[in-house]
């Protein structure tokens, strides 16, 4: 993916049928031991948006290039916890990429306050999200937006060679 200078960030956007090209290209470019629990893409690439990654569910951050074009800063993904009616209330977060030459900006804390936004429009009061413990950057991101540990699955996956734990975060979106 190129690296655009860019002057300004757009305010965050629900995503569009057609970002999915470049939220592949970021999703893949983004992929990290730190995170995934997949293995690395490998072509042929399956699209980014099918019948469970609907483009609805998307929160899409955008950077102007000093040339005057948009491109594609990060993502999140926000999805209804579960498919049942008691748990509506709740949201997660199923998926967070900024790319590289948009670190450091605010990137990630902007698409998480628009995601608060957007799960209270949805009517959600809660907002829930899995982290893997050995990623201390999005933990401390998360836990300094009002984010707690309330759960810890000791060596939920086995990643290159390790253990890795499976960290359950909330917060509520009350207030």
């Amino acid at each position: 993916m190129s690296e655009p200078r860019f002057h300004a960030l757009l305010p965050v956007r629900p995503a569009v049928q057609a970002d999915e090209s470049a939220l592949g290209e970021l999703d893949r470019a983004t992929w990290s031991t730190l995170h995934a629990v997949q293995p690395r893409p490998r072509p042929p690439y399956e699209p980014f948006f099918d019948e469970r990654h609907r483009p609805g569910e998307f929160l899409v951050a955008a950077a102007l290039s000093d040339a005057g074009e948009e491109h594609i800063a990060g993502y999140i993904r926000l999805a209804p916890a579960t498919p049942l009616a008691c748990n509506a209330h709740v949201r997660q977060i199923q998926g967070l990429a900024v790319a590289d030459w948009a670190r450091g900006h605010g990137v990630a804390r902007e698409l998480l306050r628009a995601s608060y936004a957007e799960a209270r429009r949805q009517g959600a009061g809660r907002l829930t999200l899995r982290v893997l413990g050995h990623n201390t950057p999005a933990r401390k991101l998360y836990a300094s937006e009002g984010f707690a540990v309330e759960g810890v699955l000791p060596g939920e996956f086995f990643l290159n060679g390790r253990y890795a734990d499976d960290v359950l975060m909330g917060r509520s979106l009350l207030s």
